[in-house]
């Protein structure tokens, strides 16, 4: 990474990694000078990695990084950048970027109808129905209920948005809290999640995964919460202590939970989780639209139009705090 190579527009190199050639040739229609190589291997990446001065895939392949010595410039197709992140330290100039706002709309659709099913106890009724048996039942609505959101980045703010929609008071946790957020009734700093935890009837976990947020929920968060509250988590799986949230779930310390993602995924089959009547669980689905690709691909060619013209790019992420 240390290579003084002058990056002009006519000799820049993009590699894709995990991207179709559909996606390659609409990059060199919109910009034809720049040579654009794909690898859907991994002995293929290895081979090609050294050409690169930039890099777009899902995640970053550290098992490469010694070898691409041009690359000045990473594209993550995720949010989270938790694959750079073992080696941070070493990158020097290279610039990250994601994919941050494109998941926000989709991921507030997944929380609020995990919400939704988890309040009208959905589950009980899917299997009512497999038995062919009527139990009516009624309850409080949604509106009115409190809805914490631990983190308030784009996807946290579009589930406060969507939260307040449905007429629920939106209290919500952030390392900034110096302005407020569009639909968010109070806010709390980060060393105030427990008034949080104590106020709300379901809790969103929407936070990036940094050393301060693995294990962020554990027993002692768990057991502040009320006993009729569900957690969801659309964050990362190390969020979570899953023992412990399983113990919780067993003890009735809270209602249930809707999880996204997991400490082990995909999640192996002895897991508890997997059959517990009050747990809905899903395979890291909640940011995935069939679309994915190509909004990602919005986003990059933006921002490989800005690198050849020496100008900001769009979504750079601060390695030092890991978002």
């Amino acid at each position: 990474m240390t290579s003084q190579k002058t990056v002009v527009g006519n000799s820049v190199t993009v590699l894709l990694y995990g991207f179709a050639d559909e996606h390659a040739q609409l990059i060199r229609q919109r910009i034809p000078h720049v040579r654009v190589l794909t690898a859907m291997s991994a002995e293929s990446l290895c081979e090609q990695a050294p050409q690169a001065d930039v890099l777009l895939a899902h995640s970053f392949p550290v098992e490469i990084f010694d070898k691409a010595r041009q690359l000045r410039w990473f594209q993550c197709a995720s949010a989270g950048i938790d694959s750079i992140m073992p080696i941070r330290d070493r990158i020097g100039d290279l610039i990250v970027t994601n994919a941050r706002g494109i998941h926000g709309e989709v991921i507030a659709d997944y929380v609020m109808t995990g919400i939704a099913m988890m309040h009208w106890n959905f589950p009980q009724f899917l299997q009512d129905q497999s038995h062919k048996e009527w139990h009516p039942r009624a309850l409080a609505p949604l509106a009115g209920q409190t809805l914490g959101v631990v983190g308030l980045g784009s996807v946290g703010a579009a589930i406060a948005r969507r939260g307040k929609g449905f007429g629920m008071t939106v209290i919500g946790s952030d390392r900034n809290i110096t302005e407020p957020t569009a639909g968010v009734d109070r806010l709390f700093p980060p060393e105030s999640i427990a008034e949080l935890l104590q106020l709300s009837d379901f809790v969103v976990l929407a936070v990036p995964q940094v050393p301060e947020t693995v294990g962020l929920i554990g027993r002692e968060q768990l057991r502040l919460m009320r006993r009729s509250a569900v957690l969801v988590n659309i964050a990362r799986g190390s969020v979570v202590a899953e023992s412990e949230l399983i113990e919780a779930l067993k003890a009735g310390t809270i209602s249930g939970a809707v999880l996204d993602v997991f400490e082990r995924e995909p999640l192996p089959a002895d897991s508890p989780l997997w059959t517990m009547p009050n747990v809905i669980v899903t395979p890291h689905v909640a940011g995935w639209m069939t679309d994915y690709d190509n909004r990602v691909l919005e986003i990059f060619n933006d921002n490989l139009e800005r690198f050849l013209n020496k100008k900001p790019l769009r979504n750079v992420v601060d390695l030092k705090r890991g978002y």
